[in-house]
């Protein structure tokens, strides 16, 4: 399975970079790198998540937050990279809003 970050789901990355960079210089870049080890193993494990607003959802193993991703043919295309600790209703307004690639 191919994956694939959408721009959206990059600027969701970069804003949690600087947001854990803030906290402590290198928490950043360990962000960075906890997440980017999560979206790879969609290419083994795509599809197996359940299913939140028609997206799949993946949570993080180190951090609080959820990667919603949808198949598409042979790629997982990774559409949000969320904050599982905002209020419910921004999360549900993000993936429900109307979007293109």
């Amino acid at each position: 399975m191919n994956v694939r970050i959408l721009d959206e789901a990059e600027q969701d990355l970069i804003d949690g970079f600087r947001f854990y960079e803030v906290q402590d210089s290198g928490l950043g870049e360990y962000f960075l790198d906890s997440l980017f080890s999560d979206i790879d193993s969609l290419h083994l494990y795509a599809g197996v998540h359940s299913t939140h607003f028609g997206y799949n959802r993946l949570l993080s193993r180190r951090f609080p937050f959820a990667v919603y991703y949808k198949i598409e043919g042979e790629t997982a295309n990774v559409w949000a990279v969320l904050d599982c600790r905002q209020d419910p209703a921004k999360i549900a307004a993000r993936l429900t809003e109307p979007r293109t690639r």
